[in-house]
């Protein structure tokens, strides 16, 4: 099965955005207009998310080939990432170079994070919920309080939360996402062994406030990447582009131009 993806703008390059964990393609949606005015625009839900089929594993190798099929080295892509679909997006430019016109990287390096707890606890709060007695959305959200009492990343999980017939369903494959997290922040250096770095043009765009990109990245960075520059914006943690939207699309447009 194809990934379900939505396409907007009708003249320009080639634009695609791969959203993180727990994301969807959708939540590009406020940025990808501002650049579709002058670029074709590709919000994808990546695998394991939103409309997309799922599988009984999670890899990067795996999801950056199945992303990699939406694009042609006739007509070469700008891809931009963030966090998992940040490292999703660097595998598919080493792996398939020829697909990528150039890179934007947001929030993550390709490198392996050994704290996952936070990602952890957010799958057990919602695997916790019973679906079954739910009745609408706010319930949903009352019941999460605890385990997640940040109101901003409370409402970014819950628009995973489909009504389906007379039911609740999530949408994203929290089985194997739970099961695989240790593989969602590894970086897969073996799988990688003996591929070139990626020479096309790649920027990296960083919150201030995020603890994902880090000066002890920068030589992996570096290696894999070597044609980068890199972009701290102030007054944003990792969702960068959520939370300081006007500025992170100023930076894109520039990029792109």
């Amino acid at each position: 099965m194809a990934l379900h993806t939505t396409s907007l703008g009708e003249n320009g390059p080639l634009v695609a955005f791969c959203h993180g964990l727990f994301g969807q393609g959708k939540n590009w949606t406020t940025i990808a207009k501002a650049v579709a005015t002058d670029h074709r625009v590709l919000l994808v839900d990546m695998p394991h998310h939103g409309r997309s089929p799922w599988r009984d594993h999670f890899d990067y190798v795996d999801v950056a080939d199945q992303v990699a099929e939406l694009f042609s080295a006739d007509d070469p892509v700008a891809l931009v990432g963030h966090s998992m679909g940040g490292k999703a997006a660097m595998v598919l430019a080493l792996r398939h170079p020829e697909l990528v016109e150039r890179l934007c990287v947001v929030d993550v390096s390709p490198v392996a994070y050994r704290s996952k707890s936070e990602f952890v606890g957010y799958i057990d709060a919602m695997q916790r919920l019973d679906l079954t007695a739910l009745e609408r959305r706010s319930e949903a959200d009352a019941a999460l309080v605890d385990a997640v009492p940040d109101p901003t990343v409370r409402s970014f999980l819950l628009q995973n939360l489909r009504h389906e017939g007379d039911g609740w369903a999530w949408q994203p494959n929290l089985d194997v996402l739970g099961r695989d997290i240790d593989v969602l922040g590894d970086w897969p250096d073996e799988a990688l062994a003996g591929t070139p770095p990626y020479e096309g043009s790649t920027l990296w765009v960083n919150g201030q406030d995020s603890g994902y990109v880090r000066e002890e990245f920068v030589a992996a960075m570096d290696h894999w990447f070597p044609r980068n520059r890199r972009v701290t914006i102030k007054g944003a943690g990792h969702w960068v582009h959520s939370e300081q939207p006007a500025v992170f699309t100023e930076v894109l447009r520039r990029f792109l131009a």
